[in-house]
This record gives structure tokens, sequence and C-alpha cells, in this order.
């Protein structure tokens, strides 16, 4: 696309974002380019601008506040395509009609409204989808429109954790794009929150394995000889409304969370607040239903917020279920804060090359010495910074775009800047320049892995 016409583009879409309050009887809100599909009349997550006019088809990628922003149980501006468990969760959460829901299937092809969509989990929070759209351009105001042969390629990426999957297809597992992901995408809708350098934190499985270990460190050793110790360890997972829960998908290799590994690592079911408890029934996933306890001295494991992950909180929560005052209660405490926002730059190279992060990001490690106890942390209530993210590193990110084969990327986060995306496309252009690089260089157009789970 020239270069003019993007310009002109974002700075539509920047007065889009600017819009407040309640519009004149009759006039639209603006909807800024990237929330559309191009050429399609579909919008994704788009759902705060209320009606959109030539919207037919409302796609939801994840049941996250900020994608799905005004909508309510009063929604009746036009149908909504998302996966079952986001479909669950909105029923639940929003009490949206059902007659305006319409789930779709994992990794089948549909049709809607004359568009091949497939579905593929996103490895970002139960439920979270990336959207892959097949069709001919259906917007009269297209120039493609009257050439119905011509069938473009979308991807979007909605909240996603990039990972070799999302690429690569290989016995027992099943190709995500059904053997299509190899085909030119016309565009990919990329989630660029973490596109700068210094977000190449760990990969979750080493991150959740790392977790699991400091838990066990600290689980009093018993010898047959001597008398066992009273101490038991709480430990309390901040998380957000959800996410840090998700199960492993039976189809694949994803790696367990925070929550489910340690409770295996400690033996013990998973306790947490009604309301939390509501949205883990809402969810696919039998596991996770298994280890929910209603008993909070039953489970070691607690689920709570992530502002509850500090000194003061804390020693309150510790407080309602402390030894030896509560029989069967708890002697210390561990808090996980698990973001990706907590992680510490190993580098001070601000604008590193790209075969130079290749290379050091596949040789990293994680360990329980890469997590660093809070300053207002205590002997009896330790709290750590976790550096987990449900969204891809940079690293991820790289290895994604380096992977596949497409005409253009449109940023969907950090958007509403002009140095924001100035800055982001730059990194954009490089990875496109290390394309070609490769290709020249007869190199794998694949980056080769550590482990089908992460690069």
């Amino acid at each position: 696309m020239a270069g003019h016409t993007e310009t002109k583009q974002w700075k539509a879409a920047e007065e889009a974002d600017k819009q407040k309050g309640r519009r004149p009887k009759g006039e639209e809100k603006k909807v800024p380019f990237y929330k559309w599909i191009d050429g399609l009349e579909i919008t994704v997550d788009a759902f705060k601008y209320g009606r959109i006019e030539g919207c037919k088809g409302y796609f939801l990628s994840h049941a996250h506040s900020d994608h799905y922003q005004q909508l309510s149980s009063s929604w009746s501006h036009g149908p909504i395509y998302a996966s079952q468990t986001t479909i669950n969760l909105i029923k639940l959460k929003l009490g949206v009609k059902d007659e305006w829901l319409h789930a779709l299937p994992l990794d089948e092809t549909v049709k809607v409204d004359g568009i091949d969509v497939t579905l593929i989990d996103a490895n970002h929070c139960p439920g979270s989808v990336l959207f892959l759209f097949e069709g001919p351009h259906t917007d009269p105001k297209s120039p493609y429109s009257k050439t119905p042969n011509r069938i473009f390629r979308y991807l979007h990426c909605g909240d996603f954790r990039a990972s070799p999957q999302h690429i690569h297809a290989a016995p027992p597992f099943v190709d995500p794009l059904p053997g299509r992901i190899q085909k030119k995408l016309d565009a990919i809708y990329l989630d660029t929150t973490y596109l700068a350098p210094s977000y190449c934190f760990p990969a979750q499985e080493l991150v959740i394995n790392a977790c699991a270990d400091l838990v066990r460190e600290r689980i009093p050793d018993v010898k047959p000889d001597v008398k066992p110790k009273t101490e038991r360890l709480l430990v309390l997972v901040g998380t957000y409304s959800i996410g840090k829960e998700r199960a492993p998908d039976t189809r694949r290799v994803y790696a367990c969370s925070i929550v489910k590994a340690i409770a295996h690592a400690l033996s013990t079911k998973i306790y947490c607040d009604a309301r939390k408890r509501d949205l883990f029934l809402a969810q696919d996933d039998p596991d996770l239903h298994s280890l929910l306890t209603d008993d909070p001295l039953a489970g070691q494991v607690h689920v709570g917020w992530l502002r509850d992950i500090n000194r003061e909180v804390m020693s309150d929560y510790l407080a309602k279920y402390k030894a030896p005052r509560v029989e069967g209660g708890f002697t210390k405490m561990i808090g996980l804060r698990p973001t990706g926002w907590t992680y510490r730059s190993e580098t001070k190279d601000k604008v590193p090359s790209i075969p130079k992060i290749l290379a050091l990001e596949q040789q990293r490690k994680f360990s329980p010495a890469g997590l660093y106890p809070q300053r207002d942390s205590t002997p009896m209530c330790m709290a750590f910074g976790v550096p987990y993210s449900e969204h891809s590193s940079f690293f991820e990110l790289t290895c994604f775009a380096l992977s596949l084969d497409y005409t253009r990327i449109i940023p969907t986060v950090n958007v509403h800047t002009a140095g924001s995306r100035t800055k982001m496309k730059s990194w954009i252009d490089r990875w496109a320049a290390e394309k070609k690089r490769r290709a020249d260089a007869r190199m794998p157009r694949i980056v080769p892995f550590r482990a089908l789970t992460y690069w």
C-alpha cells in the first residue's frame, strides 16, 4: 500500500480514537481502519463504537474487557461471532442475548456471509482465538468488489502469544490453519503490545516451570526420623479476571498455566472467590474444574487479583487463615504477580540486530533464580514479580513475522501516537529486510525452534 494512503488511514484513525461522548442524532461514530477487515463488511473487537454502518458481522477475539468495551445486555446491532468459551463468558459476565451470539468451532473453516472463517487457538486466555478470513471483497466501496474471483487472505491475531504451533504442522499435531498457513497473507493484524526489543522475556513454559520449582524449594523437608514441621505454605497467584489460570488444550502441548502447575507441584486444590469460580466453570476445561474447591483451607493455591500482590493485602489475607489460630491454616505465604511488564531487560543494546536477537534468545534459560522478591516482601509474606505474559514477546513476534509470507502488517496495539507507530514501523521494515536476507541466503523459512511450544 502506498505510504500516502497509509498515512491518511492512520490520521483518520487518530481522529476516531479521540471521539468522546454521545454523537449527534443520526451521526455514527468513526471507526479506525484497523478495526475493519480490509474490503470485508466485518469488524473485530470494535464494540466500543456501537452500531457500525455497513458492518454485517461483529467478531470478538476473546473475553477481555478492553476488547468488548461497551458490549452489554442491550446489544442489538448485529450478530457476534466468537469461540464457544468466549460466548459462554460474555453471556455470564454481560448477559448478552442468545439471539445475537454465534459460536464458531476451532480449527474448522466455516462460511460467514460468503467468507471462509477459521478460528485458531491464540495461546492467550481461555477462548481467545486468531481469525483467518479468506474470500473476495464484499464491501461495495472496495475497488475489488466487482472481481469475485480475487481471493484475499487476512490473519487477525487479536491478543496472542505466538509459538511455533501457529506456524508448524507435524504429526500428531493438527495444522492450526488447515494446511493454508504457507499461502501468502494479504495482511496480518498484529498484536503489538510488546513490539520493542526490551521485552524479550522468557518463554512461558520456562517461567511456569521456574514458578513451580520456586514453590517446591519452599516446602519444608520432612525426614523419616524427624517430627514433621507444622509449617504450611499458601500461594496466592494474582490474575486478571480471565487469564493466568489457562489450562493446556488437549489437542496441543501448550504449557500448563502457573496456577495449575503450582497446584500439581503441591498436590493440592485451587481456591478462588465465587466470581472467579463462575468464570472458571464457564470454560471448557474439566481438568481445571476438578482442581477447584470452595474450602480455602483445602487449597494451598489461591487465585486473587494482580493488585493483591503487595505486603499490606497479603498480610491481611494470610491473617484470615493463619495457623495456629485457624486449625489447618497456613504459616507463610508466597504471592506471584505474573505480567510481562515486570521483566528486567538483560541487554543495554536498544537497537540490536535481528540475528543477534535470535541468537541470544534461543539460548535463554530461566530458573527460580530469575524470580526476584518485591521490595515490600517480608519473611512471612514473599511477593515475586513473574515475567509471564500471555502476549507475544518481541522475540516471539520477530520469529512469527519471519516465518510467515505476507504483504502487510497492521499494528493493532500502541497505535494512538505517531511516535509509537514510527518506532513499530521501523521494526516491521527491519523484519521485511531480514526475511529477504534469509531467503537470499537460503536459510530455513520457519525460524528454528527449541520446542513446539516456544522458539
